[in-house]
C-alpha cells in the first residue's frame, strides 16, 4: 500500500471525515483489520483563515508547501490537500514536490463525467466560488460548464461556512438555506451540484440533496477521499 500525506485541519471537522472515509475504503478492499498508511499534518485553522481573509495566498502557499515537503521527506508517496479552498495554492505546492498531488477537482470532475453531466453548480467559500482555480480546472480538463450562485447567495453560503460549519455548528435553518441556493441553480439549468466546501456535505447529506434537488450531488470530500484511497491501493 502506498503511503499518503494529508494536509488537514482546514477545518478539522472535514479532515476527520477524510480519514474515516479513506480508512473505510481501505478496510472494505483489504478486509480484516486493514487501514490506510497515512501521514497527517493538521493545521490550526485560525492561522489559515487569517491569511485567507488578508488575501495572503503566498503565505498560505508557503505554509502548505513546507508541510507537504516535510510529509514527502517522511515517506509520503502522494500528497492530498483536504479542503477545496486551499487548492487555490495547489499549483505552488505541487511544483515543490517530486510525488503526485491528488487534486480534489480531478476526483470531482471524473465523477461528473461518470454521471454524464456537462453543466454543474459550484457552492463553496467565496474564494472557491469567485476565484478561478476550481472552475478553470473543471472546465479545462473535464469540459464542464460551471455556474455559481448570485452575489447575495454567495454571501449567505460563505457566512454559513465560516460562522457555523467550520465551528461544528449545523442547523436545520442553514440546511434549508443551502438547499434553497442549490435549488435555484438547478432551476437555472445545473445538471448536478458540487458541494465545493468539504463541510457543506456534512450539512447537506446525499439523502437531503436527493430529495430536494433530483440531480447528482457531488460531495467533494467523499469523492476526494475515495480517489486518495484508490491511489493508495493501486499497486495491490
Amino acid at each position: 500500500m502506498r503511503t499518503i500525506g494529508l494536509l488537514g485541519g482546514m477545518s478539522w471537522q472535514s479532515s476527520i471525515e477524510y480519514e474515516r472515509a479513506i480508512n473505510e475504503r481501505v478496510a472494505q478492499r483489504l478486509g480484516g483489520v486493514a487501514s490506510a498508511d497515512l501521514l497527517i499534518r493538521s493545521f490550526n485553522f485560525a492561522e489559515i483563515e487569517a491569511l485567507q481573509a488578508a488575501g495572503d495566498w503566498s503565505g498560505c502557499a508557503r505554509l502548505l508547501t513546507e508541510a507537504a515537503m516535510a510529509l514527502e521527506a517522511a515517506g509520503a508517496q502522494a500528497i492530498a490537500i483536504c479542503t477545496n479552498t486551499m487548492h487555490r495554492v495547489a499549483e505552488q505546492v505541487e511544483g515543490a514536490l517530486s510525488v503526485p498531488l491528488l487534486h480534489i477537482a480531478d476526483a470531482t470532475g471524473a465523477a461528473a463525467k461518470r454521471f454524464g453531466i456537462t453543466r454543474v453548480a459550484l457552492l463553496g467559500t467565496r474564494y472557491t466560488m469567485e476565484l478561478p482555480f476550481m472552475k478553470d480546472r473543471l472546465r479545462e480538463i473535464f469540459g464542464l460548464e460551471v455556474a455559481v450562485p448570485e452575489p447575495e447567495d454567495r454571501d449567505a453560503v460563505h457566512r454559513i461556512i465560516y460562522d457555523e460549519l467550520v465551528q461544528g455548528i449545523f442547523t436545520d435553518a442553514s440546511r434549508r438555506e443551502m438547499l434553497a441556493v442549490m435549488r435555484r441553480l438547478v432551476d437555472e439549468g445545473a445538471q448536478g451540484v458540487i458541494a465545493g466546501c468539504t463541510e457543506i456535505e456534512q450539512l447537506v447529506t446525499n439523502d437531503d440533496a436527493s430529495q430536494a434537488l433530483g440531480v447528482p450531488y457531488l460531495a467533494t470530500a467523499k469523492l476526494h477521499a475515495d480517489y486518495i484511497a484508490e491511489f493508495a491501493l493501486a499497486d495491490l
